[in-house]
């Protein structure tokens, strides 16, 4: 079975600063990997990367098997994306946000409709869709912006730090919708965080950090268990290790 992400010997410099060293990982099919490092990780640099909005001569990218430098078009239209600085147009309703988007992507009007209020009734959204983004709360913009990257049908979703800011009771329904999304959709998804409580036992689990992947697998093998407790420690230890 192709994975939804593969990544190759991936470097990457700023000048003579590298920022990420020879990085190798994939995630497969149906998926949630969680990239979890500190601040100055990698993790944004990474992201730019698969998303081409940064060009890297060393290594390479496939998204579902379609290489990003060479088949840009046909490997990014696979992807759906939620960074952690919000995208959405503050003075145009949820519904003129989507339909924008959905145009982008080539989608016919009475497509992009029905994928819209599928995306906004599976999220509890629909009913806000004649309200203005700046009138909503952090918690629901970000619902948006979920329903934004996968109107087009992405095979994998990436995730930024998508629940910085947020109250605890709206963190724990993205986290939980996401994971749904897994299960039911067989969707890949590509999560950075650096807060553990949203890992699930099921998850892949990358450990990134000063550029490095510093362990890679299934979160009970990563941490020899799957507790917040047993994830923190193992997180400290690799992440502390030859600091200087």
């Amino acid at each position: 079975m192709r994975d939804s992400l593969a990544v190759k010997t991936l470097s990457y410099a700023y000048g003579k600063k590298a920022t990420l060293s020879n990085i190798s990982f994939s995630i497969a099919m149906g998926q949630c990997a969680i990239l979890l490092g500190p601040n100055g990780a990698g993790k944004s640099t990474l992201f730019s990367l698969i998303t081409h909005l940064y060009n890297s001569r060393d290594g390479q990218i496939l998204i579902n098997g379609f290489d990003v430098k060479r088949q840009s078009y046909a490997a990014l239209a696979n992807l759906g994306v939620v960074f952690q600085q919000t995208t959405l147009d503050m003075d145009l309703n949820v519904l003129q946000n989507l339909r924008y988007h959905a145009a982008l992507h080539g989608m016919i009007r009475k497509q992009a409709d029905a994928c819209i209020q599928e995306e906004l009734e599976r999220q509890g959204m629909w009913a806000r869709r004649g309200e203005k983004v700046r009138q909503l709360n952090g918690g629901h913009r970000r619902r948006v912006e979920i329903a934004r990257a996968l109107l087009h049908n992405p095979s994998l979703l990436l995730l930024d730090e998508p629940t910085v800011g947020l109250d605890v009771p709206s963190r724990k329904s993205i986290v939980e919708y996401v994971h749904s999304l897994c299960e039911s959709d067989g969707l890949s998804v590509l999560w950075a965080t650096h807060l553990i409580d949203e890992i699930y036992p099921s998850d892949q689990l990358i450990v990134l950090h000063q550029g490095e992947i510093k362990a890679n697998g299934s979160v009970t093998s990563v941490c020899n268990g799957d507790s917040v407790d047993a994830i923190s420690q193992t997180f400290q230890q690799l992440t502390q290790a030859n600091e200087s």
